[in-house]
C-alpha cells in the first residue's frame, strides 16, 4: 500500500479530493494534506510520500517549484499535477520536470483514480527492479534500450532479414524473442506542428507524443515497443497476440491518438498500419509503410493501412501556367495564389495528387516564376537564396500543404520585388546608397547588382538611363568628389584620404584625381585652402 500527499492552498479543493475517491480500494493506505509548498516540504521530512497530488498555482510558490525540490530530495516520489488552466507552458514544464500526469480542474474522479493507479504501477515496477541482483538490475534498467537497438538493427538490416539470423541475434543479446511471434507495425509520422515551436519545445512534445502512443496504442509495455526513428518518425511494434492488434480496434485507437495529438500536442500526425508478420519481415514491412507516407502528399492527418483502396491516379500533366506568368508580371498576387491553390485542392479532392504530379507541378511553377523574374532582369538565386526560402523550397514537394507554403512565399516575394522594378528610380537610389556605404571597399558592379537582386547588365542599363552615367563612372565621380571635399576642408594626409575613398595605391589615386580635376591632390588642397584663408 502506498502513501499520498495532497497539496492545494484551497481547503475545499482538498476536502473534495479526499471525499471523492475510495483510497483503500485503489491502493492508498494513508492520506496526508498540505496547504502550501513549505508545509508540503515539512510533510516530506516527516513521512514517506510515495505520490504527490499537487496544484500548480499557489500563493506561497508554484507546484512546479515544489516539484524541482522534490526531484532533488525525494526522487522516488511520483507527482500528478492539478490546475485550472490548460496552459501550454505549464504542460511543457511539467513534462520537462518529470511529472507523471497533468489533470485539469474540475477533475473527473475516474480520471484521477486512473492516474493514481498508473503511479502505483510505476512505483511497483521500480520496487521490483530494486530486488534484482546487480546484473539483473542493469539488465532490466537497460533492457528497453537494448530491445530498441535490436529492432533498429532489424529495420536497418544490420541483422539480415532471415528468421534464423534474427533468432540468433536475439539469443546473443539475451533479448526475449521467438520466431513464432508476430507483430503489427504502425508507422507514426509527425507531419507538422500547428504552433510555433523551438527545437526544445519539439523535443518535449515528441517525448509526450511517444508516451501517449505507448499508453493509447500499446497499453502495458509488454504488448509492444515504440521505436524512435528521428525526423518526426516513430514505429510501434504491437504484439500480434494483443487484443488491440485486431485491425478495426487498432484503427479506432489510432484515430483517437491522432485526435489527441492535434488537441493536446499541437501536432498533425498520420498513422500507417501494417500487416501482422514475424519479426524477420519487419524491415520489409517498414519500407512498405514508409512508401505509403512518401506517396501521401494530400493529407497531414489520419489513419491509413496497406489494405486501403489505392487506385493509382492516372498520370496527370501540370496545368498550363502561361496565364499565371502574366498574372505574376501584372502583380495580380491574389488571383495567382487562388488559381494555384484551387488547382492543388481540386487534385486532392479528386484523389489525383500523387507525389510525381506534385513534383512536376512544383518544377513547372518554379520555371514560370523564374522566367517572369528573368524578363525583368532579376536573378532568382539572389532573391531566394536566404535560409527561409531554401528551407521552404526543399519541403515544397512533400505535401500539398508544404507546396502551398512555398507558392505563397515565392509569389509574395516576387510580386513585392517586381513592383520595385517598375519604379526603377527606387532601385537606382538603392544602388546609389549601397555605393555610398562601400566607397572605401573594392566594390564591383556584380556586388551592387546582387544587393538589388538584378542581373549586372540589366542594372547597368537602368542605371545609365536614370543617371546618364555607367555604374563605374558614377563610383569614380563619388569617390573623387568626396576626396576633393576632404582635401579642401580637412588636414587629413592625402594618403589617408585616398584610402577612405577606396584607393590603396596612392599613385593611381593621384593620376585619376588629376585627370578629373586637372590638378593633383596636393595642388588642389593648396589652391582651395588658400582661397578659404
Amino acid at each position: 500500500m502506498r502513501q499520498l500527499l495532497i497539496v492545494d492552498d484551497e481547503f475545499i479543493a482538498v476536502e473534495g479530493i479526499k471525499s471523492g475517491v475510495n483510497w483503500q480500494e485503489i491502493g492508498i493506505s494513508r492520506l496526508f494534506e498540505a496547504y502550501g509548498p513549505e508545509q508540503a516540504k515539512d510533510m516530506f521530512r516527516a513521512e514517506r510520500i510515495d505520490i504527490m497530488l499537487c496544484d500548480i498555482e499557489m500563493p506561497q510558490g508554484t507546484g512546479l517549484e515544489l516539484l524541482e525540490w522534490v526531484r532533488e530530495h525525494y526522487p522516488a516520489t511520483e507527482t500528478i499535477f492539478l490546475t485550472c488552466h490548460a496552459d501550454f507552458g505549464y504542460a511543457k514544464q511539467a513534462i520537462h520536470l518529470g511529472s507523471l500526469d497533468y489533470l485539469l480542474k474540475p477533475i473527473p474522479y475516474p480520471d484521477l483514480e486512473e492516474a493514481i493507479k498508473r503511479a502505483i504501477r510505476k512505483l511497483d515496477q521500480e520496487t521490483q527492479l530494486n530486488e534484482f541482483s546487480r546484473y539483473g538490475k542493469y539488465w532490466v534498467q537497460h533492457q528497453p534500450m537494448l530491445i530498441e537497438k535490436f529492432w533498429l538493427d532489424i529495420l536497418r538490416q544490420t541483422i539480415p532479414g532471415a528468421a534464423a539470423a534474427v533468432t540468433k541475434a536475439a539469443e546473443e543479446r539475451n533479448i526475449p524473442y521467438s520466431s513464432e511471434m508476430t507483430f503489427v507495425a504502425v508507422l507514426i509520422h509527425v507531419r507538422r506542428w500547428h504552433k510555433e515551436m523551438t527545437i526544445q519545445d519539439e523535443k518535449i512534445m515528441e517525448y509526450a507524443i511517444r508516451k501517449s502512443a505507448e499508453e493509447l496504442l500499446l497499453g502495458d509495455l509488454e504488448h509492444g515497443i515504440a521505436i524512435m526513428l528521428g525526423e518526426g518518425y516513430m514505429l510501434l511494434l504491437l504484439n500480434g497476440e494483443a487484443e488491440l492488434a485486431e485491425t478495426s480496434k487498432l484503427r479506432a485507437a489510432c484515430g483517437g491518438f491522432v485526435e489527441a495529438c492535434r488537441a493536446y500536442f499541437y501536432a498533425g500526425v498520420i498513422c500507417y498500419i501494417g500487416d501482422s508478420a514475424p519479426g524477420h519481415q519487419m524491415a520489409s514491412m517498414f519500407h512498405k509503410l514508409r512508401k505509403l507516407d512518401i506517396d501521401n502528399v494530400s493529407h497531414d492527418e489520419g489513419v491509413y493501412s496497406l489494405h486501403d483502396p489505392q487506385t493509382p491516379a492516372p498520370l496527370q500533366l501540370p496545368p498550363d501556367m502561361s496565364v499565371w506568368s502574366v498574372l505574376l508580371l501584372e502583380g495580380a498576387e491574389h488571383k495567382l495564389l487562388d488559381a494555384a491553390e484551387d488547382y492543388l485542392k481540386q487534385q486532392v479532392s479528386l484523389s489525383r495528387l500523387s507525389a510525381e504530379l506534385l513534383n512536376r507541378f512544383i518544377q513547372d511553377f518554379n520555371q514560370m516564376v523564374y522566367y517572369a523574374l528573368q524578363v525583368k532582369g532579376i536573378q532568382a538565386h539572389r532573391l531566394f537564396g536566404d535560409e527561409e526560402s531554401m528551407e521552404l523550397h526543399h519541403s515544397a514537394t512533400r505535401s500539398a500543404t508544404d507546396a502551398s507554403k512555398w507558392i505563397r512565399h515565392v509569389v509574395g516575394k516576387s510580386v513585392q520585388f517586381l513592383s520595385t522594378i517598375d519604379q526603377s528610380q527606387s532601385l537606382v537610389d538603392r544602388a546609389k546608397a549601397y555605393i555610398r556605404e562601400h566607397l572605401a571597399d573594392d566594390v564591383s558592379r556584380e556586388d551592387i547588382a546582387g544587393h538589388v537582386f538584378l542581373n549586372p547588365d540589366y542594372l547597368t542599363r537602368i542605371f545609365k538611363k536614370e543617371t546618364g552615367l555607367s555604374v563605374s563612372d558614377y563610383i569614380l565621380r563619388q569617390r573623387l568628389g568626396i576626396a576633393a571635399e576632404l582635401l579642401a576642408g580637412t588636414d587629413l594626409p592625402v594618403g589617408a584620404i585616398a584610402g577612405k575613398v577606396g584607393y590603396a595605391n596612392f599613385s593611381h589615386f593621384s593620376r585619376m584625381f588629376k585627370k578629373h580635376y586637372e590638378c593633383g591632390p596636393v595642388e588642389y588642397r593648396s589652391l582651395h585652402q588658400s582661397r578659404n584663408s
